[in-house]
C-alpha cells in the first residue's frame, strides 16, 4: 500500500465534522439486487427505474459483487481509455423534484488504483438538460454536482452552475491533506440546496469518512451558488457517473484499476 494512504485517517481536531441525518425518510435506496456476478442492462433496468441512457452496463463495465455481505457495484476502468462509455459508467436515475437532497453512498478503491489526472464521481443534477461536458450552466438548462479524484488520490467537488468561471465548470479542492485511501471503504455524503431564482444562496457541503465511524470530516461547504434563475427545476436526478477524464487520452489509466459502490441511497 502506498504510503499517503494514511492521510486521510486521522480527521483533523479542527475540521468541521457531519450533523447526524435528518430524521425523514430516504427519498431512494438503490437494492442492487440479485446475485454477484455481471450486471447486464435487464438487471440495471430493474434497479435503476426510468434512466434515460447508460454508458458503460452493455459494455460490461459493471459487476454486482459482495464484500461484508453486502451487494455493491463493481466498476472496472477500461486501460488506455475515458468516459463514461469507453472507461467506466454513467447514467442519470431520477429521483424526483427535491429544493434539497442529500446523496451517501459508499467507495473503495482497489489496491494499486491508477489515479493518472483525476476522473469523476457519483453526484446530483438537475434540469432539463444534462449540463457537464463542456455544456455550461446557463440559469435555465439545469446544474450538476459530481465529486472528482485527482492526481495522487487528492479530491474536489466538480460543479457546473451559473456563475461557472468556464465551460468546463467549477472545481472547489478539498483540504490540502486529503487522499483518497486505496482498499479502504469510505462514506461519501453530497448535501445541495437549490438557490432562489437570482440569488446566489444555492448549498453544497461534502462529508467523507471511514464507513463504520462515527464522525466524517467536512471537505467542502460553498453556500453563495447560484444553480438557477427559474423555479422550472430542482434537484431530480442522482447522476451516477464514474470514470477517467478529462478531455483526452493522457488521463487514461495504464494499468487495471477499479472502484467499489455500495449503500447508494438519497435523503431528504
Amino acid at each position: 500500500m502506498r504510503t499517503h494512504l494514511t492521510v486521510l485517517i486521522p480527521l483533523c481536531l479542527t475540521a468541521a465534522l457531519s450533523p447526524a441525518l435528518g430524521g425523514g425518510e430516504e427519498i431512494k435506496l438503490v437494492p442492487l439486487t440479485g446475485p454477484s456476478g455481471s450486471y447486464g442492462v435487464d438487471r440495471w433496468k430493474r434497479d435503476w427505474p426510468g434512466c434515460g441512457w447508460q454508458d458503460g452496463v452493455k459494455e460490461g463495465h459493471v459487476s454486482l459483487i459482495e464484500r461484508d455481505g453486502a451487494p455493491r457495484l463493481r466498476v472496472d476502468y477500461q486501460i488506455g481509455e475515458i468516459g463514461p462509455q469507453d472507461n467506466g459508467a454513467g447514467w442519470r436515475y431520477p429521483i424526483g423534484k427535491r429544493e434539497t437532497a442529500e446523496l451517501s453512498y459508499t467507495v473503495r478503491f482497489g489496491e494499486g488504483f491508477d489515479w493518472v489526472k483525476g476522473g469523476k464521481l457519483p453526484g446530483l443534477c438537475g434540469g432539463p438538460e444534462n449540463v457537464s461536458g463542456g455544456r455550461p450552466a446557463d440559469g435555465t438548462n439545469g446544474f450538476s454536482a459530481r465529486l472528482m479524484w485527482r492526481k495522487e488520490g487528492r479530491g474536489e467537488a466538480y460543479l457546473y452552475h451559473r456563475n461557472q468561471p468556464d465551460r468546463y465548470g467549477d472545481r472547489l479542492a478539498f483540504p490540502e491533506d486529503f487522499r483518497f485511501p486505496e482498499g479502504i471503504d469510505l462514506r461519501v455524503r453530497m448535501r445541495v440546496t437549490m438557490n432562489d431564482p437570482h440569488k446566489r444562496n444555492g448549498i453544497i457541503r461534502v462529508w467523507i469518512g471511514i464507513a463504520g465511524e462515527k464522525e466524517d470530516r467536512e471537505v467542502v461547504r460553498r453556500e453563495d451558488l447560484e444553480w438557477r434563475t427559474v423555479e422550472d427545476f430542482g434537484i431530480d436526478s442522482l447522476y451516477f457517473e464514474t470514470f477517467h477524464g478529462g478531455s483526452d487520452r493522457s488521463w487514461a489509466p495504464t494499468r487495471a484499476s477499479h472502484a467499489e459502490f455500495g449503500a447508494i441511497a438519497v435523503h431528504p
